[in-house]
């Protein structure tokens, strides 16, 4: 286990705001959050649909302006349209539907060519816009943006892309299985998911062999061997243990639990994760890096394996979140509240267990006092894993808890 390095006064000066909350008590807020179906309570829903309302608003005066061309679903269109998507599903109007149409429209017309992934390249925009073309009854429009998605394939063999989630071959496989959750597992030839995980099990065990560790897996990106959800080998981890893919099926006791086993032996002491390997630096309280990301590959293998030490783990990740999950950097995804929120979330379909969503509750009652926090200012305000797109996303997420998944993680 790593030595920790910094104290809780370095977290709270440095990374995040004091909770001031207090936690959950079993005898004073037990079956206050939930309605009979399963919803959240009326007050709280009534807060959110005003919040959301409210952030749409400035959303839509300030995105254009703010985001130039960029078509990404990280910080571009694709996630504005990602965000209608889902605020389609949430509410049924039809406007949201039509929203998200002319958010994808530009983005997967005009491909970028550089990246197959679905968070930072042009797997996203075709698979966003096969479904949305889809649901509005476009089938052949749709069947068109999956071919071209298809067509992607060579390029996982470029030996410069990485295998991260947000730029690399997981991306891709994402965007592959996104298709076969929204539109069916006959949209996608087996072969073709099949070969780009057998490539990420295949690089990852080789690496692993290169660098002497003792992960069965390991992975890098500039030249550093990440392990959070955004850049590291716990993203690509979680996103392996949802595929039920024929290479990873075979490969499961071998290669995949050993990998979560090893990173699970490097929790620190407050319940955190190092971002990388060799770094022994407690502050980062992201889902990009720490924590928040980690828990989720924790939990999916606490579901694969029944093993009670992978959920004993997250409910340490857990505690660590809501000590220091407040972020200073803001209220988005990939490093705000939003994203620290999902961990919550998680725990709480996982176990049942009330405390968590009302952990989760309350770091969204931070999140409807958007901006009179004195937080900084992401470089794209409006946008999906930095702005506010994403608090809509999860304060929408919210409102049915059980159906509840941090968006291009889950499939």
């Amino acid at each position: 286990m790593k030595k920790q390095k910094t104290s809780d006064d370095a977290y709270k000066n440095e990374r995040s705001f004091p909770n001031k909350f207090p936690d959950y008590d079993e005898k004073n807020d037990k079956g206050q959050l939930l309605t009979d179906d399963g919803k959240l309570n009326e007050t709280l829903t009534a807060k959110i649909n005003q919040a959301v309302e409210s952030l749409l608003q400035n959303l839509e005066a300030g995105f254009l302006s703010s985001s130039g061309k960029d078509g990404s679903v990280y910080t571009g269109m694709s996630g504005i349209a990602l965000m209608y998507l889902q605020l389609y599903d949430v509410y049924g109007k039809e406007e949201y539907l039509k929203k998200a149409k002319h958010y994808i429209r530009e983005p997967s017309t005009n491909l970028k060519g550089r990246k197959s992934s679905f968070i930072a390249g042009d797997g996203g925009p075709l698979a966003i816009a096969a479904v949305i073309y889809d649901k509005l009854g476009k089938k052949q429009k749709s069947k068109e943006f999956i071919d071209r998605l298809v067509s992607l394939h060579p390029t996982i063999r470029d030996e410069s892309m990485p295998n991260e989630l947000m730029n690399g071959r997981a991306g891709y496989l994402y965007a592959l299985m996104y298709i076969r959750r929204h539109l069916g597992q006959d949209q996608i030839p087996d072969e073709v998911p099949d070969k780009t995980a057998a490539m990420i099990l295949e690089l990852g065990q080789k690496l692993a062999t290169e660098t002497r560790t003792s992960s069965a897996l390991m992975y890098e990106w500039h030249n550093k061997h990440y392990l959070g959800a955004c850049h590291g080998i716990s993203g690509i981890l979680s996103l392996l243990l949802q595929c039920p893919l024929t290479p990873i099926k075979q490969h499961l006791k071998d290669l995949i639990q050993p990998s979560v086993d090893f990173i699970q032996s490097l929790q620190f002491p407050s319940g955190n994760f190092p971002s990388s390997l060799g770094n022994e630096v407690d502050r980062l309280v992201h889902w990009c890096h720490g924590a928040p990301g980690v828990i989720h590959m924790l939990l999916l293998a606490y579901k694969e394996f029944k093993d009670e030490k992978y959920l004993n783990s997250a409910l340490k990740c857990g505690d660590v979140i809501w000590k220091f999950g407040l972020l200073r950097k803001g209220y988005g995804l990939c490093h705000g509240v939003a994203g620290n929120s999902y961990s919550m979330l998680a725990l709480y379909n996982i176990t049942k267990d009330e405390r968590h969503l009302y952990r989760a509750c309350k770091f969204a009652e931070w999140c409807l006092d958007y901006g009179k926090h004195d937080c900084s200012t992401p470089d794209r305000p409006y946008s999906l894993f930095e702005g506010s797109a994403g608090t809509i996303y999860f304060l929408t997420d919210l409102l049915i808890p059980t159906r509840a998944r941090f968006p291009c993680m889950y499939v």
